[in-house]
Protein backbone atom coordinates (compact mmCIF):
# COMPACT_ATOMS: atom_id res chain seq x y z
CA UNK A 1 0.00 0.00 0.00
CA UNK A 2 1.41 3.36 -0.89
CA UNK A 3 0.08 6.58 0.33
CA UNK A 4 0.72 9.11 -2.93
CA UNK A 5 -1.42 9.17 -6.50
CA UNK A 6 1.46 10.22 -8.69
CA UNK A 7 5.16 9.20 -6.56
CA UNK A 8 6.16 11.11 -3.77
CA UNK A 9 7.70 13.60 -5.39
CA UNK A 10 5.25 13.95 -7.89
CA UNK A 11 2.68 14.69 -5.11
CA UNK A 12 4.43 16.95 -3.56
CA UNK A 13 5.32 18.90 -6.92
CA UNK A 14 2.05 18.93 -8.12
CA UNK A 15 0.35 19.83 -5.08
CA UNK A 16 2.47 21.56 -2.80
CA UNK A 17 4.27 23.08 -6.15
CA UNK A 18 0.89 24.46 -7.53
CA UNK A 19 0.36 26.25 -4.30
CA UNK A 20 3.77 27.17 -4.40
CA UNK A 21 3.14 29.10 -7.59
CA UNK A 22 0.41 30.94 -6.03
CA UNK A 23 2.17 32.48 -3.57
CA UNK A 24 4.91 33.28 -5.78
CA UNK A 25 2.56 34.97 -8.45
CA UNK A 26 0.84 36.73 -5.22
CA UNK A 27 4.61 38.23 -3.84
CA UNK A 28 5.14 39.57 -7.83
CA UNK A 29 1.82 40.82 -7.74
CA UNK A 30 2.27 42.86 -4.92
CA UNK A 31 5.79 43.71 -5.59
CA UNK A 32 4.62 44.86 -9.09
CA UNK A 33 1.70 46.84 -7.48
CA UNK A 34 -0.78 44.03 -9.50
CA UNK A 35 -2.36 43.16 -6.72
CA UNK A 36 -4.82 45.66 -5.71
CA UNK A 37 -4.74 46.92 -9.55
CA UNK A 38 -6.08 46.40 -12.52
CA UNK A 39 -4.41 42.80 -13.30
CA UNK A 40 -2.06 42.23 -16.37
CA UNK A 41 -3.39 40.63 -19.53
CA UNK A 42 -0.41 38.06 -18.69
CA UNK A 43 -2.29 36.87 -15.76
CA UNK A 44 -5.33 35.54 -17.85
CA UNK A 45 -3.10 34.42 -20.76
CA UNK A 46 -0.99 32.18 -18.23
CA UNK A 47 -3.80 31.44 -15.57
CA UNK A 48 -6.87 31.35 -17.64
CA UNK A 49 -5.65 30.33 -21.02
CA UNK A 50 -2.38 27.87 -20.23
CA UNK A 51 -4.18 26.04 -17.35
CA UNK A 52 -7.80 27.01 -16.72
CA UNK A 53 -9.38 26.39 -20.49
CA UNK A 54 -6.44 24.06 -21.27
CA UNK A 55 -7.35 21.36 -18.38
CA UNK A 56 -10.99 21.23 -19.35
CA UNK A 57 -9.52 20.31 -22.76
CA UNK A 58 -7.52 17.49 -21.26
CA UNK A 59 -10.76 15.58 -19.98
CA UNK A 60 -10.48 14.65 -23.45
CA UNK A 61 -7.54 12.23 -23.08
CA UNK A 62 -9.51 10.43 -20.62
CA UNK A 63 -12.89 10.22 -22.77
CA UNK A 64 -12.94 11.07 -26.52
CA UNK A 65 -8.67 10.37 -27.04
CA UNK A 66 -9.53 7.21 -25.10
CA UNK A 67 -11.11 4.23 -27.69
CA UNK A 68 -11.66 1.94 -24.60
CA UNK A 69 -13.17 4.52 -23.11
CA UNK A 70 -15.78 5.31 -25.75
CA UNK A 71 -16.86 1.83 -26.30
CA UNK A 72 -17.43 1.65 -22.58
CA UNK A 73 -19.96 4.93 -22.31
CA UNK A 74 -20.67 5.98 -25.75
CA UNK A 75 -23.84 7.44 -24.88
CA UNK A 76 -22.51 9.19 -21.85
CA UNK A 77 -19.55 11.00 -23.80
CA UNK A 78 -21.84 11.70 -26.98
CA UNK A 79 -24.97 12.43 -25.49
CA UNK A 80 -23.18 15.04 -22.95
CA UNK A 81 -22.08 17.98 -25.29
CA UNK A 82 -25.35 17.38 -26.86
CA UNK A 83 -27.68 17.86 -24.03
CA UNK A 84 -25.30 20.56 -22.76
CA UNK A 85 -25.70 22.45 -25.90
CA UNK A 86 -29.60 22.29 -26.47
CA UNK A 87 -30.29 22.16 -22.79
CA UNK A 88 -27.92 25.08 -22.46
CA UNK A 89 -29.82 26.96 -25.72
CA UNK A 90 -33.18 26.48 -24.20
CA UNK A 91 -32.02 27.81 -20.85
CA UNK A 92 -30.63 31.26 -22.77
CA UNK A 93 -33.49 31.88 -25.16
CA UNK A 94 -36.00 31.29 -21.56
CA UNK A 95 -33.82 33.30 -19.02
CA UNK A 96 -31.83 35.53 -20.56
CA UNK A 97 -27.84 35.94 -20.67
CA UNK A 98 -27.59 37.23 -17.48
CA UNK A 99 -29.14 33.79 -15.66
CA UNK A 100 -27.52 31.67 -18.24
CA UNK A 101 -23.85 32.94 -16.61
CA UNK A 102 -25.17 32.84 -12.89
CA UNK A 103 -26.29 29.05 -13.60
CA UNK A 104 -22.93 28.52 -15.38
CA UNK A 105 -21.13 30.12 -12.49
CA UNK A 106 -22.45 27.65 -9.79
CA UNK A 107 -22.02 25.66 -11.91
CA UNK A 108 -18.67 25.64 -12.11
CA UNK A 109 -18.02 26.88 -8.44
CA UNK A 110 -19.59 23.37 -7.80
CA UNK A 111 -16.75 21.62 -9.84
CA UNK A 112 -13.89 23.35 -7.95
CA UNK A 113 -15.59 22.55 -4.72
CA UNK A 114 -16.48 18.65 -5.82
CA UNK A 115 -13.09 18.55 -6.79
CA UNK A 116 -10.99 19.32 -4.37
CA UNK A 117 -13.11 16.80 -1.95
CA UNK A 118 -12.21 14.10 -4.86
CA UNK A 119 -8.70 14.80 -3.91
CA UNK A 120 -9.30 13.61 -0.26
CA UNK A 121 -11.67 10.59 -1.19
CA UNK A 122 -9.28 9.09 -3.38
CA UNK A 123 -6.41 9.53 -0.88
CA UNK A 124 -8.30 7.82 1.64
CA UNK A 125 -9.08 5.60 -0.31
CA UNK A 126 -5.37 5.19 -1.27
CA UNK A 127 -4.41 5.13 2.34
CA UNK A 128 -7.15 2.82 3.44
CA UNK A 129 -8.49 5.72 6.06
CA UNK A 130 -10.13 4.21 9.01
CA UNK A 131 -14.19 5.32 8.58
CA UNK A 132 -16.22 6.85 11.56
CA UNK A 133 -15.61 10.19 12.41
CA UNK A 134 -12.51 10.38 10.59
CA UNK A 135 -13.99 10.23 7.84
CA UNK A 136 -16.72 12.49 8.69
CA UNK A 137 -13.43 15.25 10.13
CA UNK A 138 -12.16 15.02 6.65
CA UNK A 139 -15.29 15.33 4.69
CA UNK A 140 -16.60 18.65 6.97
CA UNK A 141 -12.85 19.73 6.99
CA UNK A 142 -12.18 19.76 2.69
CA UNK A 143 -16.21 21.11 2.33
CA UNK A 144 -15.68 23.85 3.97
CA UNK A 145 -12.20 24.83 3.20
CA UNK A 146 -13.85 26.01 0.06
CA UNK A 147 -18.13 26.40 1.06
CA UNK A 148 -16.32 28.95 4.30
CA UNK A 149 -15.13 31.28 1.96
CA UNK A 150 -17.61 31.29 -0.65
CA UNK A 151 -20.12 32.06 1.82
CA UNK A 152 -17.92 35.41 3.00
CA UNK A 153 -17.92 36.37 -0.75
CA UNK A 154 -21.93 36.29 -1.00
CA UNK A 155 -21.82 37.88 2.34
CA UNK A 156 -19.22 40.56 0.97
CA UNK A 157 -20.45 41.82 -2.36
CA UNK A 158 -19.67 43.32 -4.43
CA UNK A 159 -16.13 42.17 -4.61
CA UNK A 160 -13.41 43.21 -6.79
CA UNK A 161 -13.45 40.11 -8.56
CA UNK A 162 -16.58 38.00 -9.92
CA UNK A 163 -16.55 34.27 -11.09
CA UNK A 164 -17.23 34.80 -14.65
CA UNK A 165 -18.94 38.03 -15.10
CA UNK A 166 -19.68 40.97 -12.71
CA UNK A 167 -23.32 39.99 -10.49
CA UNK A 168 -23.07 36.66 -11.36
CA UNK A 169 -23.01 35.31 -7.74
CA UNK A 170 -26.01 35.88 -5.82
CA UNK A 171 -25.74 38.41 -2.58
CA UNK A 172 -26.45 36.43 0.96
CA UNK A 173 -26.77 37.28 4.25
CA UNK A 174 -23.46 38.15 6.54
CA UNK A 175 -25.11 35.91 8.92
CA UNK A 176 -24.29 32.63 6.57
CA UNK A 177 -20.55 33.25 6.75
CA UNK A 178 -20.87 34.65 10.18
CA UNK A 179 -23.01 31.66 11.35
CA UNK A 180 -20.21 28.78 9.61
CA UNK A 181 -16.89 30.76 10.45
CA UNK A 182 -16.58 29.10 14.50
CA UNK A 183 -17.65 25.55 12.70
CA UNK A 184 -14.44 26.29 9.87
CA UNK A 185 -11.76 26.95 12.31
CA UNK A 186 -12.55 24.86 14.41
CA UNK A 187 -12.51 21.71 12.03
CA UNK A 188 -9.05 23.03 10.68
CA UNK A 189 -7.85 22.72 14.26
CA UNK A 190 -9.05 18.96 14.67
CA UNK A 191 -7.32 18.35 11.79
CA UNK A 192 -4.50 19.80 12.35
CA UNK A 193 -4.43 18.38 15.63
CA UNK A 194 -5.24 15.08 14.22
CA UNK A 195 -2.63 15.14 11.69
CA UNK A 196 0.40 16.18 13.93
CA UNK A 197 -0.59 13.19 16.29
CA UNK A 198 -0.27 10.53 13.30
CA UNK A 199 2.81 12.05 12.42
CA UNK A 200 3.90 11.40 16.25
CA UNK A 201 3.15 7.84 15.77
CA UNK A 202 -0.17 7.85 17.24
CA UNK A 203 -1.96 7.12 13.75
CA UNK A 204 -1.37 6.63 10.07
CA UNK A 205 -0.08 9.64 8.43
CA UNK A 206 -1.88 10.85 5.37
CA UNK A 207 0.65 13.06 3.46
CA UNK A 208 -1.19 13.67 0.26
CA UNK A 209 -4.49 14.07 1.83
CA UNK A 210 -2.77 16.31 4.48
CA UNK A 211 -1.07 18.27 1.33
CA UNK A 212 -4.43 19.03 -0.50
CA UNK A 213 -6.41 19.75 2.75
CA UNK A 214 -3.93 22.79 3.56
CA UNK A 215 -3.23 24.29 0.26
CA UNK A 216 -6.99 24.36 -0.16
CA UNK A 217 -7.58 26.55 2.88
CA UNK A 218 -4.52 28.60 1.82
CA UNK A 219 -5.49 29.32 -1.68
CA UNK A 220 -9.07 29.37 -1.26
CA UNK A 221 -8.82 31.95 2.28
CA UNK A 222 -6.03 34.34 0.78
CA UNK A 223 -7.43 34.45 -2.41
CA UNK A 224 -11.21 34.80 -1.00
CA UNK A 225 -11.63 36.36 1.96
CA UNK A 226 -8.44 37.75 2.79
CA UNK A 227 -7.23 39.55 -0.44
CA UNK A 228 -9.87 41.59 -2.41
CA UNK A 229 -8.27 41.25 -5.73
CA UNK A 230 -9.14 39.88 -9.08
CA UNK A 231 -5.37 39.18 -9.16
CA UNK A 232 -4.87 37.34 -6.20
CA UNK A 233 -8.13 35.37 -7.25
CA UNK A 234 -7.36 34.53 -10.25
CA UNK A 235 -3.91 33.10 -9.46
CA UNK A 236 -4.83 31.67 -6.53
CA UNK A 237 -8.16 29.53 -7.52
CA UNK A 238 -7.08 28.33 -11.02
CA UNK A 239 -3.29 27.04 -10.38
CA UNK A 240 -4.26 24.68 -7.26
CA UNK A 241 -7.38 23.41 -9.71
CA UNK A 242 -6.27 23.43 -12.97
CA UNK A 243 -2.47 22.21 -12.79
CA UNK A 244 -2.98 19.01 -10.43
CA UNK A 245 -5.95 17.95 -12.95
CA UNK A 246 -3.87 17.84 -16.12
CA UNK A 247 -1.13 15.83 -14.24
CA UNK A 248 -3.33 13.49 -13.16
CA UNK A 249 -4.79 13.18 -16.63
CA UNK A 250 -1.22 13.16 -18.02
CA UNK A 251 -0.18 10.18 -15.63
CA UNK A 252 -3.32 7.93 -16.36
CA UNK A 253 -3.81 5.42 -19.54
CA UNK A 254 -3.57 5.91 -22.91
CA UNK A 255 -1.77 9.40 -22.38
CA UNK A 256 1.72 7.61 -20.87
CA UNK A 257 1.96 7.57 -24.97
CA UNK A 258 2.07 11.12 -25.41
CA UNK A 259 5.46 12.99 -24.85
CA UNK A 260 4.48 15.69 -22.34
CA UNK A 261 5.96 18.52 -24.19
CA UNK A 262 3.15 17.14 -27.38
CA UNK A 263 0.42 16.76 -24.16
CA UNK A 264 0.47 20.26 -23.41
CA UNK A 265 0.93 22.01 -26.44
CA UNK A 266 -1.92 20.36 -28.00
CA UNK A 267 -4.07 21.92 -25.14
CA UNK A 268 -2.90 25.28 -25.68
CA UNK A 269 -3.59 25.02 -29.17
CA UNK A 270 -7.54 23.93 -28.42
CA UNK A 271 -7.71 26.17 -25.01
CA UNK A 272 -6.35 29.00 -27.93
CA UNK A 273 -8.76 27.93 -30.22
CA UNK A 274 -12.15 27.80 -27.85
CA UNK A 275 -10.81 31.42 -26.97
CA UNK A 276 -10.27 33.20 -30.26
CA UNK A 277 -13.87 31.69 -30.56
CA UNK A 278 -15.24 33.43 -27.78
CA UNK A 279 -13.55 36.68 -27.88
CA UNK A 280 -13.69 37.28 -31.64
CA UNK A 281 -17.61 36.06 -31.48
CA UNK A 282 -18.62 37.19 -28.13
CA UNK A 283 -15.93 39.22 -25.59
CA UNK A 284 -14.72 41.57 -28.20
CA UNK A 285 -11.64 42.48 -25.18
CA UNK A 286 -8.57 41.14 -27.13
CA UNK A 287 -8.04 41.67 -30.86
CA UNK A 288 -4.30 41.68 -29.84
CA UNK A 289 -3.94 37.99 -29.04
CA UNK A 290 -6.97 36.97 -31.18
CA UNK A 291 -7.73 38.93 -34.06
CA UNK A 292 -10.76 41.31 -34.95
CA UNK A 293 -14.03 41.01 -33.77
CA UNK A 294 -17.33 39.13 -35.48
CA UNK A 295 -20.42 40.83 -35.58
CA UNK A 296 -22.58 37.22 -34.39
CA UNK A 297 -24.73 38.94 -31.42
CA UNK A 298 -28.36 38.03 -32.91
CA UNK A 299 -26.86 34.20 -33.04
CA UNK A 300 -25.72 34.62 -28.82
CA UNK A 301 -28.75 32.14 -27.93
CA UNK A 302 -27.28 29.56 -29.93
CA UNK A 303 -23.75 30.61 -29.89
CA UNK A 304 -23.02 31.36 -26.16
CA UNK A 305 -24.08 27.88 -24.99
CA UNK A 306 -22.46 26.04 -27.98
CA UNK A 307 -19.61 27.59 -26.47
CA UNK A 308 -19.72 26.81 -23.07
CA UNK A 309 -20.37 23.15 -24.24
CA UNK A 310 -16.73 22.00 -23.41
CA UNK A 311 -16.96 22.99 -19.70
CA UNK A 312 -20.24 22.01 -18.76
CA UNK A 313 -19.38 18.11 -20.41
CA UNK A 314 -16.48 18.48 -18.61
CA UNK A 315 -18.07 19.53 -15.04
CA UNK A 316 -20.22 16.45 -15.91
CA UNK A 317 -18.00 14.16 -17.41
CA UNK A 318 -15.42 14.52 -14.58
CA UNK A 319 -17.86 13.49 -12.05
CA UNK A 320 -18.03 9.97 -14.11
CA UNK A 321 -14.45 8.97 -14.90
CA UNK A 322 -12.51 9.44 -11.79
CA UNK A 323 -15.04 7.14 -9.45
CA UNK A 324 -13.62 4.12 -8.36
CA UNK A 325 -16.27 1.63 -8.63
CA UNK A 326 -16.25 3.03 -12.28
CA UNK A 327 -12.68 2.20 -12.52
CA UNK A 328 -11.54 -0.56 -10.88
CA UNK A 329 -7.65 -0.47 -10.52
CA UNK A 330 -6.91 2.99 -11.63
CA UNK A 331 -5.07 4.21 -8.82
CA UNK A 332 -4.30 0.92 -7.33
CA UNK A 333 -3.43 0.13 -4.03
Amino acid sequence: MSWYLFSPGGDVAVFLGSALLSVLALLWGAHAGYLYGSSPEWTWVVAVLLVDVAHVWSTCFRTYFDSQQLRQRPLLYFGTPVLAWLGGSLFYWWAGGALFWRGLAYLAVWHFVRQQYGWVALYRSKNNDPGGWHRVLDTLTIYLCTLYPLAYWHAHLPRKFWWFLAGDFTALPSALADGLAPLYWAALLIYGARAAASYLGRGRPSPGKDMVVFTTWFCWYVGIVWLNSDYAFTVTNVLIHGIPYMALIYSRNQTRRTPWWAFLVSLWALAYGEELLWDRSVWHERSWLFGMAWSLENWHTWLVPLLATPQITHYVLDGYIWKRKQNPGLFGR
